[in-house]
């Protein structure tokens, strides 16, 4: 009866720690279930904590490169409105002149068509240039005269010696000739053909009769007021 009482005893015994360890493994089991669903949590949380730092990571990239594009299409449109600015401006600058070339051509052809005129019909070729108020108590070729002779770089006080000079020699008529000596116009050119040098319209024009008339007295007297001193001496000039 000992011996069975005694083997009865071992196999419970036994039995006891085969149940103690199956909850105590049933007990570690869990734990490390548990362990690892924590792990596990944890590793999401990290992943969804970096994917949300990525997302912000790229927005703030796409506000970067927005800002930079819209800087640079900012930059790209005032460069395009300055050299649209400098295209205008050249544009107008080119049309004025253009204009003012026109302008110049056609009052050329004018005054060549007027000089063609006065030359067919005997008439003298009207004076173009401007007349200073100075010159305003003269007429006529006279009047063409006083405002050359300020060009000349002659002053104002030798015009009343050139008035002299050539109404002497002429009377102010462009188309004056001396029968005897052949001497031609206003300033009496001998010959008449040498005021060519001046303008081919020498005949019809009394400004390049005057033009050439003044260079003539320069050169050889340097002043109207010295070439009529030689002419009330001599009887010429």
């Amino acid at each position: 009866m000992k011996r069975l009482w005694s083997r009865l005893g071992v196999r419970t015994a036994s039995v006891g720690l085969l149940l103690t360890g199956l909850v105590g493994g049933v007990y570690l089991g869990q734990n490390r279930e548990l362990e690892q669903q924590s792990a596990t949590s944890q590793l999401v949380l990290q992943a969804d904590a970096d994917e949300m730092q990525l997302l912000k990571e790229r927005q703030a990239q796409h506000a970067a490169a927005r800002a930079f594009r819209s800087q640079a299409e900012d930059a790209a449109a005032s460069k395009a409105a300055a050299e649209a600015k400098t295209a205008a401006t050249k544009a107008r600058t080119l049309e004025k002149k253009a204009i003012a070339a026109e302008a110049a051509e056609k009052k050329a052809a004018e005054e060549k068509k007027k000089k063609a005129e006065a030359a067919e019909s005997g008439g003298p070729v009207e004076y173009t240039g401007d007349i200073p108020e100075s010159c305003n108590e003269y007429s006529g070729s006279r009047k063409i005269g006083c405002a050359m002779t300020l060009d000349a770089g002659f002053g104002l006080s030798q015009f009343p010696c050139l008035d002299k000079l050539w109404k002497k020699e002429s009377g102010w008529n462009y188309k004056a000739t001396n029968r005897s000596s052949g001497a031609y116009g206003i300033p009496q050119s001998l010959p008449g053909s040498k005021m060519a040098s001046a303008g081919s319209d020498w005949k019809t024009n009394p400004a390049t009769q005057i033009e050439w008339g003044l260079g003539y007295i320069k050169g050889r007297y340097g002043t109207p007021c010295s070439a009529w001193s030689h002419s009330q001496n001599t009887g010429w000039y």
